[in-house]
């Protein structure tokens, strides 16, 4: 088969890393990059550490608007489309790349594969929630990474294009964690190497919800930067400034701002934290890989299967909550494992295989 890939945000490049690696062993895919994260530490850096092959196209889509970023992917996948004819469009996750891929193929008829199907917050007001509803259902075949993702497309009479094969972003962590930690490329904001102290905290921060103004972003940082050891916090692109600010500020010297990081940097940083503060879906899921405790700051779940045995749990963007939450501590379960056994490329493969008979 010929099958169009469609990646634009750091996320997908994880998940495509394990899926074109097991993809290529049987059909010829076209990779295609929207452009959505554009920055060498938001993209380039992940082809090159994760071996994730060269897009074939690049439609350098970036920066708008919801609606202006969408609409420029649909009117450039489309095109990319009706050139290369494909049997079937590959798209991961919830982003805008995503659902403006889905939405170009299905009007095209052509069949959508979507990887992480499933995921549901419970509100609209999550733009990502918008995404992933919509790519659902104009998709053809639906790969969810747990058992949860699965009941609720059947909730929603999607269950017969719908197979439970793990959680993809699993494949690539495992792949990773397994690898000794070599030349740890860690960079402050002015681009000098960072020393990582004796022991850290991990956080990540970028949702719209918790930096949309200095207020949420400031207490949150408030909280790590009383901890009994500095956290690392790699800041996005368009944080930058504001984190900067609110750190000189406050005052906040417990604090070490760097670029963002490549994701083998990411998961040795996670395997070796203390403990993790995340906004991050993923990263939630990669401090739960890794038994590392994990306190999420945002209004709503996101992975349920994680917030067991005070594994993960949910904080509002307030100093005194994130503590609260940090001082309890986790207790695992090593039977409990619920995004799969870490081979989930080669299960969405072998549903392919069965689909095209």
């Amino acid at each position: 088969m010929k099958i169009v890939t469609v990646v634009g945000a750091r996320p997908q490049f994880i998940k495509a890393a394990a899926g074109s690696r097991q993809l290529r062993k049987e059909h010829q895919e076209i990779l295609v990059h929207t452009g959505q994260h554009f920055d060498d530490n938001m993209s380039a850096v992940f082809f090159r550490e994760m071996g994730i092959p060269t897009p074939d196209y690049n439609l350098g889509v970036s920066g708008g608007s919801h609606g202006q970023m969408t609409a420029r992917m649909l009117t450039g996948i489309e095109e990319i489309l009706q050139k290369e004819q494909p049997d079937a469009l590959l798209v991961y996750g919830d982003t805008n790349s995503t659902l403006a891929a889905a939405l170009a193929a299905a009007k095209l008829r052509i069949p959508v594969l979507h990887v992480e199907a499933g995921n549901r917050l419970g509100t609209l007001d999550n733009p990502e929630e918008i995404n992933r509803k919509l790519t659902d259902h104009c998709s053809t075949l639906l790969f969810c990474a747990t058992e949860d993702a699965r009941q609720k497309l059947e909730a929603e009479g999607l269950g017969s294009r719908t197979h439970c094969v793990g959680n993809i972003m699993y494949d690539s962590f495992l792949y990773f964690a397994n690898k000794p930690w070599e030349n740890p490329n860690i960079l402050g904001l002015d681009g000098s190497p960072v020393t990582l102290p004796d022991s850290w905290y991990y956080m990540t921060c970028h949702r719209q919800e918790n930096t949309y103004s200095d207020e949420p972003l400031a207490a949150i940082l408030a909280a790590m930067n009383q901890l009994d050891a500095k956290t690392i916090y790699p800041v996005h692109p368009r944080n930058r400034e504001r984190a900067e600010r609110i750190c000189k500020a406050q005052g906040f010297d417990n604090i070490l701002l760097t670029q963002p990081v490549g994701y083998s940097d990411s998961v040795h940083l996670t395997q070796n934290a203390k403990k993790i503060v995340t906004d991050s879906g993923g990263l939630q899921c990669e401090a739960f890989y890794a038994g590392v405790q994990c306190v999420f700051v945002l209004d709503y779940v996101v992975w349920p299967e994680t917030m067991v045995s005070g594994r993960n749990q949910l904080a509002k963007a307030d100093t005194e909550d994130i503590l609260s939450k940090l001082a309890k501590e986790q207790r695992i379960d090593p039977a409990y494992q619920p995004f799969g056994d870490g081979h989930a490329a080669e299960k969405i493969c072998d549903v392919i295989r069965q689909w095209r008979g």
